[in-house]
């Protein structure tokens, strides 16, 4: 069983630090997003996606609350407050035998936090190169 991609996964998230991405992302990852309708693929946009994220996402009242592990998979879900808006979701990982995360799907409630969480996101993307 590897769980060493999730272990991975949480020292980056209580570290904030995106520089761990390269080595932890497949070359084929897929990111799915709550907002963007179409899969995004590629280790770079899944990289992109996940560096904003952490931006975005984690601050002080940032936690994960529960976490369903499987030997390829996890669920975590989330709770953090950005501006006065308590966020709720579920970050949904899945990984190869090599350790590194081959697809992350993120989803949100309620709709005033996805609106949120699209206008952060967008406005970090659109800046980058």
């Amino acid at each position: 069983m590897t769980i060493n991609a999730l272990t991975r996964w949480h020292h980056l998230v209580e570290s904030r630090n995106a520089n761990g991405l390269d080595a932890l992302l497949a070359d084929d990852a897929v990111f799915y997003s709550p907002v963007v309708h179409t899969p995004q693929v590629g280790k770079a946009v899944t990289k992109q996606y996940l560096a904003a994220a952490l931006h975005v996402f984690v601050n002080p009242t940032f936690r994960y609350v529960r976490e369903v592990v499987g030997s390829h998979d996890a669920v975590l879900e989330f709770q953090v407050e950005i501006e006065g808006i308590a966020v709720n979701g579920v970050d949904m990982l899945k990984w190869n035998d090599a350790g590194q995360i081959v697809e992350f799907k993120v989803m949100l409630r309620p709709l005033q936090a996805i609106n949120l969480i699209h206008q952060k996101m967008a406005a970090l993307l659109q800046a980058k190169p």
